[in-house]
């Protein structure tokens, strides 16, 4: 039996940034304390993904260069005596790109294992995987057999018979994006890898948001029959450090993160971290999608408008979270239509979170345009979205601040939301969000500051009161939309579920009003294509994991369909 110390690095690259990406790497690698074997997950050293970035030989070139000062840099450093896997770009000799997996010691690339080509796809759009008693690199540390393997190379569903042989460790390096209850189905695919691998796993995996993803860490070790040893905390940077004893795994383990970890309020139980409820995770992705999205494209403030709604309400406390309230500008916009009570609760919002606040009327711009253009009905209450569109984008152009788009997913989804008016923005944090997941994510939030001992941020009235627009007398949501927690739930079946007209009735939802719903949701795609990119929370994104066609005929009816 031998004794082996594994570091796993739970790190937030940036993709492209490949020289403040190899500083990321040496300074975790730092932290490991006298391991044997240490591993970064899926192109760490690029940043993940990189889409086209890869198909440029400028690109491949510079990623080269940075993967040999890696293996200077960690000699430097006192590494060099430590095998370290990283995951990076690599190239064949006419130039494809390959993802990687690089191991290096003393100063040297000693081996890689190239997954597959790496041309332009989508996250999860490829399955690539090896078949049972393969493995595609083997090596040695300190006595024990290490196989490396990246991402996708796990999702085989043999079971039967070992996925590889002649092993007593398998690492595999990942950039797995956040989605909700995903950090479930990822402990159980490591289970049962183990168990068909007849080995310990070390599952390591990216944290940070880029573009729309988020990646939520939760690096994990079991051992050969699949009990979970070690886990990190989710969306938190740090390494995690394992002792085991293979080829029969201990029940040794310690977990070493960063100090955010405490500073966040983590508490942490020996080997494995606590799980987060489900409001947890999901606001705590949503915060994390929006700093990163903030910060690596270089804005340091943010500006949105506040109605006294919940979704705005919700969205500044998101963002004052994520940023600090001092970096949060919040502009009310009232016109002739919005109440008082609206107007009170944007400027209660803004006294209980400590973010800048400004009210803008936009009352007379309303008349001055209207008037002109005759103006009545739909087209006016478009004019006031548009007009708060132009007041904001023009503060942000006026004072560099990245403008927050409002909208939940229920109301892309319907399209309640008006292009170049509400749609206006660089990021909306909550797109993928639905309106009964924004009145939970609300009072999960002021129930952690109550217990905290803090102000709740958000006020109660946004929460209870009914939701409306207010483009004009007495509107209320639900003149031309169904309950919240009905429309959800015909959306969850409909965009999450693929499922149809007739599915649905056999549900139990009247036909006609899903007739209704989903006539809305098929032509309102074109707005759901012109609106703001935002955090990624389930399996099925608008415009990155449901892709449907703008112009089209398909029409779901009742009992039948036509197209």
């Amino acid at each position: 039996m031998t004794r082996i110390r594994v570091g796993l690095g739970q790190v937030n690259p940036t993709v492209g940034d490949l020289a403040e990406n190899r500083r990321l790497i040496v300074q975790w690698a730092k932290t490991a304390i006298d391991v044997d074997l240490l591993v970064f997950p899926e192109m760490a050293l690029t940043g993940y993904p990189i889409e086209d970035l890869a198909l440029r030989p400028s690109f491949q070139r510079a990623a080269a260069g940075q993967l040999q000062m890696l293996a200077d840099d960690l000699v430097e450093v006192g590494l060099g005596d430590t095998t370290v896997v990283v995951g990076t770009l690599c190239t064949t000799a006419d130039g494809r790109p390959l993802n990687t997996a690089v191991v290096i010691h003393a100063g040297l690339v000693v081996a890689t294992y190239d997954k597959h080509h790496l041309p332009n796809y989508g996250v999860f759009d490829e399955y690539r995987y090896f078949a049972p008693g393969t493995h595609p690199l083997t090596i040695n540390v300190s006595g024990v057999n290490v196989g490396v393997a990246i991402c996708e190379d796990i999702w085989s569903d043999t079971t039967e018979q070992p996925w590889q042989d002649g092993i007593d460790l398998l690492v595999v390096l990942n950039g797995s994006p956040y989605e909700k209850h995903k950090d479930d189905q990822r402990l159980q695919l490591c289970v049962r890898r183990a168990r068909s691998a007849r080995c310990a796993l070390a599952y390591v995996n990216l944290v940070g948001g880029q573009d729309e993803l988020v990646f939520d860490g939760d690096s994990l070790v079991v051992d050969r029959d699949g009990q979970l040893i070690a886990r990190a905390p989710q969306f938190v940077e740090g390494t995690m450090t394992v002792d085991l004893d293979l080829p029969v795994t201990s029940q040794l383990a310690t977990v070493m993160t960063s100090p955010v970890s405490r500073a966040q309020g983590r508490h942490l139980i020996p080997g494995i971290a606590v799980a987060l409820s489900d409001e947890e995770e999901l606001f705590e992705a949503l915060v994390t999608g929006l700093r990163d999205y903030v910060h690596k494209n270089r804005f340091t403030d943010v500006t949105l408008g506040l109605s006294g709604g919940i979704d705005s309400a919700l969205v500044a406390a998101i963002a004052c979270d994520a940023l600090g309230a001092d970096h949060v500008f919040g502009i009310g916009m009232p016109s002739a239509y919005s109440s008082q009570h609206s107007r009170d609760d944007a400027a209660d919002l803004a006294q209980r979170t400590g973010l800048n606040f400004e009210q803008v009327s936009i009352a007379p711009f309303v008349d001055l345009i209207g008037q002109t253009l005759e103006l009545s009905g739909l087209a006016e209450e478009n004019l006031q979205a548009r007009l708060r569109g132009i007041t904001l984008m023009a503060m942000s152009n006026a004072h560099g601040r990245l403008v927050l788009a409002t909208g939940n997913k229920s109301e892309l989804a319907v399209g309640y939301s008006t292009i170049y008016g509400d749609a206006v923005g660089g990021f909306a944090p909550i797109k993928d969000v639905s309106k009964t997941q924004v009145w939970q994510l609300a009072r999960w939030r002021n129930s952690v500051a109550v217990q905290r001992g803090e102000v709740p941020p958000i006020p109660e009235s946004s929460i209870t009161k009914e939701p409306s627009a207010e483009l004009r007398p007495d509107q209320r949501d639900s003149d031309s939309l169904p309950d919240y927690e009905v429309l959800d739930r015909i959306l969850d079946h409909y965009v999450e579920g693929d499922q149809g007209v007739e599915e649905l009735t056999r549900l139990g939802f009247d036909s006609a009003l899903v007739e209704q719903v989903l006539t809305l949701v098929d032509r309102a795609e074109y707005k759901r294509r012109q609106y703001p990119p935002g955090t990624k929370v389930s399996a099925k994104a608008f415009g990155r994991d449901r892709r449907l066609p703008i112009t089209h005929h398909w029409r779901e009816t009742g009992g039948s369909v036509s197209g």
